[in-house]
């Protein structure tokens, strides 16, 4: 080969390189598109933990996909009612939300075993459900008629039993009660003679204050004091039995979820992960803090009565059997989880319960 004819034929390879790689470069650009969602929130923006969140999640997506994914959060009711959420990434109005499973109770029963239902799972043994022990499958699952999908992206940890305007010294004084309670907790209370509501965050305050409402529940201290209940209410009851350690969800529209990238469903499945851990932190933290504010203030702190308690307990077990007998989709979820609830009871009154209970005995008197 002389060098005129090895020179023409590199050329013409090395044009084919260049040709190629020009070619190459928009498929790449390709596998990273630019999109943008909005996404919905059940809080308002004053709730700077839960509503938060949401903002880091976004902020967080973005940076993983060098701002290639872009997600607008929305406070509840600027783009749709706080309790509309699901409805509206069901049917795209937008293609995600920050809200919890249990507001949807009214279409099933079956929505509050994702988040709490009453006599649960702390915060550990929810995670370790759901991420180990086939919740999240389970709920996927459960949600395909409403064409969404779900990921865990927050708890609160054990929450407060509420704000009531009168002191409950038995289960007697729960009779005829009006209180915000979410989740079917309600359905739980009612037999006792508890008169239950479901209203966004932003309502609660101006129907206490009212009175239209004797008594809500929220969340804990931190988010309660900023939203001023104490100054409607003054007996401050814990704890929660029906939230032990209740989920909030990011809700994805199931087709706008499965037409994204790989790489960009692995930035909201990541961060999901680390908002869920997050959360729960924050508010270890700030509860901690605000329940000292509280009592400060002179908000009477009561546990609530153990009768009150015991007669819960029996009302909640009695659904459970209604709705196992009345509604397969329940029995399908709650039959699995229950029976994962009483192992990990089993396994954390060994080294759990034991440790803490001592500990917390030696600190309260003092040692």
């Amino acid at each position: 080969m002389d060098r005129r004819h090895f020179i023409l034929k590199s050329g013409l390879a090395g044009g084919a390189a260049l040709a190629g790689a020009t070619l190459a470069a928009p498929a790449i650009a390709q596998e990273s598109p630019s999109i943008r969602w909005r996404m919905t929130s059940s809080f308002p923006n004053t709730l700077d933990t839960l509503f938060g969140s949401s903002q880091f999640f976004a902020k967080s997506v973005s940076d993983l996909t060098d701002g290639k994914f872009r997600i607008d959060v929305f406070p509840a009711g600027e783009l749709v009612p706080g309790l509309a959420a699901l409805d509206a990434v069901g049917d795209q109005t937008v293609e995600g939300a920050h809200t919890v499973l249990y507001y949807y109770v009214g279409k099933d029963p079956t929505f509050a075993i994702g988040s709490s239902i009453p006599f649960g799972l702390n915060a550990r043994q929810q995670n370790a459900w759901l991420y180990n022990g086939g919740g999240n499958e389970a709920i996927d699952s459960f949600l395909e008629p409403y064409n969404v999908v779900a990921r865990p992206g927050g708890n609160t940890g054990t929450q407060m039993g509420g704000w009531f305007r009168k002191e409950i010294n038995s289960v007697q004084d729960l009779n005829g009660l009006k209180m915000r309670i979410a989740g079917i907790a309600g359905q739980v209370l009612a037999p006792l003679g508890v008169i239950g509501q479901q209203l966004a965050g932003g309502d609660v305050y101006p129907a206490l204050e009212r009175g239209t409402l004797d008594a809500t529940e929220f969340v804990g201290p931190y988010d309660d004091e900023k939203l001023g209940f104490y100054q409607v209410a003054p007996y401050y009851y814990y704890p929660a039995f029906w939230e032990a350690g209740p989920t909030v969800h990011y809700v994805f529209n199931k087709q706008k979820y499965d037409e994204l990238p790989a790489s960009y469903r692995a930035a909201l499945d990541t961060v999901s992960r680390a908002c869920n851990i997050s959360m729960l932190a924050d508010y270890d933290v700030k509860n901690m803090q605000a329940i000292r504010s509280l009592v400060g203030k002179g908000v009477q702190l009561r546990p609530l009565p153990r009768d009150v308690l015991d007669a819960s307990y029996d009302s909640s077990q009695a659904l459970y059997k209604q709705l196992g007998e009345t509604n397969p989709r329940w029995k399908a979820m709650f039959d699995p989880w229950n029976q994962f609830r009483s192992q990990s009871y089993e396994w954390f009154r060994v080294a759990e319960f034991t440790n803490d209970t001592y500990a917390y005995s030696k600190q309260a008197s003092g040692q």
